[in-house]
């Protein structure tokens, strides 16, 4: 058993080296014998074969951020729930009731707020914009 604290925290120090040094290693490799192609195939577009048309500087809606957050929202609460149920058996019969109702009361909120964005229309795709969007796209359109 290490008994000073260098002891402790000398082979999480070599660890770091060596993943470092394997890290540097592997890139440095590759930037050495690696193949450097430069043809017709490696510069047409990447995404799924199509010419880029437009300006790159164009707005994105924000419902595409939304739907990914509202997503990761349900994915964490979904991770949340699988602990719970692999513990909630081996709990005590008399301690069960507490768990479950804390379970409940975190389902519960979580619907509020799915129904809370339901509500205010961001599952919604097919919703018509506001004026002050179009607005804003018929200026930006002008000036280009």
């Amino acid at each position: 058993m290490p008994t000073t604290y260098a002891e402790t925290w000398f082979p999480v120090l070599v660890q770091i080296i060596i993943a470092l040094g394997v890290a540097g290693a592997m890139i440095g490799l590759s930037a050495v014998l690696g193949r450097r192609v430069r043809d017709t195939v490696k510069s047409t577009p990447y995404e799924s074969g199509m010419k880029p048309v437009g300006n790159a500087r164009e707005r994105f809606s924000v419902k595409f951020y939304l739907v990914a957050m509202v997503f990761i929202l349900f994915d964490i609460e979904a991770i949340f729930l699988y602990p719970w149920a692999v513990v909630f058996r081996d709990l005590n019969k008399s301690a069960r009731f507490f768990p479950f109702f804390e379970m409940l009361l975190f389902i519960v909120l979580v619907l509020c707020g799915f129904f809370y964005i339901w509500k205010k229309g961001v599952l919604n795709w097919s919703a018509e914009k506001p004026a002050d969007e179009e607005t804003v796209e018929e200026e930006t359109k002008r000036a280009a």
